[in-house]
């Protein structure tokens, strides 16, 4: 990702999807990536942060987490 042409993100909505559908919702989303492809993984389940992290951690994958509230959780996720 560079500056002249930023990437935008393909949102993947799991708000109100309890786990482990948030995960499975971003797996399915990368399985059709294409190279320096960005999500935006928007979900509610407090556990999505434990499961995303640990398979983003595991697959290399460059991921930023940002707590919107107590009941919502943005993950950018670079594949």
């Amino acid at each position: 990702m560079n500056d002249l042409n930023p990437v935008i993100p393909t949102e993947i909505n799991a708000i109100g999807q309890p786990c482990p559908m948030p995960l499975l919702m971003l797996k399915r989303g990368l399985k059709k990536a294409t190279i320096d492809q960005a999500f935006l993984l928007k979900s509610s389940d407090p556990h999505s942060e434990i499961d995303v992290l640990r398979y983003c951690q595991l697959h290399k994958l460059d991921c930023h987490l940002t707590k919107i509230s107590e009941h919502e959780f943005h993950y950018l996720i670079q594949s």
